[in-house]
């Protein structure tokens, strides 16, 4: 393993499966995973906006872990399975990065792994 490479988990069963950290820091550059919407007693909420707090709950979690915060991030994904989510996702986002206003996407999807995940998020920064 990179000695400056370092790793972030969040507990996801999907991580040790799949083979995958929730977030990776090598230097200043931090990426974290697309972070889905699970509470850890598997329980996912039906409404769009707390399905994307949750998820940058998770992905911010794991951005500490590695140094970094909410300022330092430059990019941020959304995958969301609906036009109708989008509102609610938005809202979310602002919410987090109103002060920081990242480069941002939303790009819609036929689905994602759980029929119940609304929303999917990846974030990006550059930790100094």
């Amino acid at each position: 393993m990179n000695p400056k490479k370092h790793r972030a988990t969040s507990g996801s069963p999907y991580e040790a499966t799949v083979g995958f950290s929730r977030g990776v820091r090598e230097g200043k550059l931090v990426a974290i995973s697309g972070t889905a919407p699970i509470w850890p007693d598997g329980h996912v909420s039906p409404d769009a906006l707390v399905q994307t707090r949750r998820c940058y709950e998770i992905a911010v979690a794991a951005l500490e872990e590695l140094g970094g915060s909410v300022k330092d991030v430059l990019r941020t994904r959304h995958f969301v399975t609906s036009p109708d989510v989008i509102e609610a996702v938005a809202q979310a986002h602002g919410e987090v990065f109103g002060e920081v206003r990242p480069a941002s996407t939303i790009v819609q999807v036929a689905g994602l792994v759980d029929p119940r995940w609304l929303v999917e998020v990846e974030i990006d920064a550059v930790v100094d």
